[in-house]
């Protein structure tokens, strides 16, 4: 008795039917302008927390405390 064939492919991920669906009804530069657009969001939030970090360090150094 043989075993089953096995699958080759992989069963895609949500993600990867999400992009999916994105190419089909997105044109490329579309997509290039949206995965900048986010990109541009991380790269804010990264400033944002690296900036309140930086403020506390200078508001410990201030009043004496490390």
């Amino acid at each position: 008795m043989q075993a089953a064939p096995v699958r080759a492919t992989a069963i895609p991920s949500f993600t990867d039917a999400l992009r999916t669906v994105e190419s089909l009804l997105m044109s490329s530069g579309q997509r290039t302008a949206r995965r900048n657009a986010w990109t541009s969001v991380l790269e804010d939030r990264a400033r944002a927390k690296d900036r309140v970090e930086a403020q506390r360090f200078l508001e410990q150094a201030a009043s004496g405390r490390s």
